[in-house]
C-alpha cells in the first residue's frame, strides 16, 4: 500500500480502472436501462419543480423552497453521472478540464443531499417546536442564505484540493484522461481526506436528524393542541432519516465496489455485472427517489403534479392548500 506521501495512482486499485468492453445486446440493453432510468426521474423532477414554481406560494414557503432545492440537485446529479456512466462505457477520454468541471458539480451535487436534508429537518424542528418564532426564523431569504452555505460546504474540499494541485503542477488540467475522481488526485492523503470529509458530512446530518426527531416527538406528546402537525412533522423527520440511509448507501458505492472485486476474483465479466447493479442500485436508485418519498405524500403538491404530468389532462387546476 502506497504510504501516507504516496500519489493517488499508487493507492489506485484495478477495481477503479474502466473497462473496455464490446457492445453487444445485453451491454445495449443494460445501458439503456440505466440511462432511461435516469431520464425519466429528471422528467419526473422537472416536472415536479415546475409545479413547484406554477404557485406563488411556494416560492415563499421555507419547505417547498429546500424540497425545490433538493429535486434541482438530484436531477443535475442524475444527468451528470449518466454522462460519466456513458463516457466510461464507450471508453472515451476526454480533456482533463472538462473532467475536472463535471466531477466538481457532481461531488456538490452528491454532498449537498444529505446537508438539504439536515436543513429541512430543521425547519420543521423550527415549525413544531417554535411555533411562534417560525415565520422569523425560517424566511425565503434566510432559506436561500442556508442553501449557499450548502453549496460552500459541499465544495470547499474538493475546490481546495484543485488550488493546491495547480500550485504544484501549474499544467494539471492539460491533457487527456478516462474521467474518474481517483485520477484528479496526485497523492494518496488527498484521498484520506475526502473519505474523512465524508465521514464527517454523515455524522453531522445523523446527529441533526435525529436530535430534530427526538424533539419533534417529545413535544408531540407534550402540547395539548395542533398534535396533527406534530405527527406530521415526526413522520416526515423520519423520512429524512430513511432517506439519509439512502444517501449512506451511495456514500458506500466504493466500498461496496472494492468488496465486490476482491469476492469475484479473478472473474472480469462477473465484477462487470455486480459493478452494474451496484452503480443502479446503490447510486441511482437513492437519488431517484426524492419525489416519490416527499411528493407523492404532500397533499398540496401531489394534486398538481399530476395535473401537470398528465399534461393537464383535468378540466380545473388543483387548488394549492399550504399549511
Amino acid at each position: 500500500m502506497a504510504g501516507s506521501n504516496g500519489t493517488a495512482e499508487d493507492a489506485s486499485l484495478t477495481y477503479q480502472q474502466i473497462f473496455n468492453q464490446d457492445m453487444d445486446a445485453g451491454l445495449s440493453t443494460k445501458t439503456a436501462v440505466a440511462v432511461l432510468t435516469s431520464l425519466f426521474f429528471v422528467f419526473v423532477n422537472c416536472v415536479m419543480l415546475f409545479a413547484l414554481g406554477s404557485k406563488h406560494i411556494f416560492q415563499e414557503t421555507p419547505r417547498y423552497i429546500l424540497f425545490g432545492h433538493m429535486l434541482m440537485n438530484d436531477s443535475v446529479l442524475l444527468l451528470l453521472t449518466t454522462i460519466m456512466y456513458t463516457v466510461a462505457l464507450c471508453f472515451l477520454p476526454i480533456p482533463k478540464s472538462i473532467c475536472t468541471l463535471l466531477v466538481f458539480i457532481s461531488h456538490c451535487t452528491f454532498r449537498n443531499a444529505p446537508l438539504t436534508l439536515a436543513l429541512m429537518s430543521l425547519e420543521r424542528y423550527v415549525a413544531i417546536c417554535f411555533p411562534l418564532r417560525h415565520c422569523n426564523i425560517a424566511t425565503p431569504k434566510r432559506t436561500g442564505i442556508a442553501i449557499g452555505i450548502i453549496w460552500f460546504l459541499s465544495s470547499i474540499n474538493f475546490i481546495t484540493d484543485i488550488i493546491f494541485v495547480l500550485i504544484v503542477n501549474p499544467n494539471y488540467l492539460a491533457g487527456i484522461i478516462f474521467c474518474t475522481l481517483e485520477k484528479l488526485f496526485l497523492y494518496k492523503w488527498q484521498l484520506d481526506k475526502y473519505q474523512a470529509f465524508d465521514v464527517l458530512y454523515f455524522v453531522s446530518v445523523a446527529v441533526i436528524i435525529i436530535f430534530t426527531y427526538i424533539s419533534i416527538m417529545i413535544t408531540a406528546r407534550s402540547v395539548s393542541s395542533d398534535k396533527d402537525s406534530a405527527k406530521k412533522a415526526l413522520r416526515t423527520v423520519l423520512l429524512h432519516l430513511i432517506q439519509l440511509g439512502l444517501c449512506l448507501t451511495s456514500f458506500l458505492y466504493t466500498i461496496i465496489e472494492r468488496t465486490l472485486y476482491m469476492m469475484t476474483g479473478s472473474s472480469p465479466s462477473l465484477f462487470i455485472n455486480l459493478r452494474y447493479l451496484n452503480y443502479l442500485i446503490v447510486l441511482i436508485l437513492p437519488r431517484c427517489l426524492s419525489p416519490l418519498i416527499y411528493g407523492m405524500r404532500d397533499e398540496a403538491v401531489w394534486p398538481l403534479f399530476k395535473y401537470f404530468f398528465c399534461y393537464r389532462s383535468g378540466k380545473v387546476k388543483p387548488s394549492v392548500n399550504v399549511h
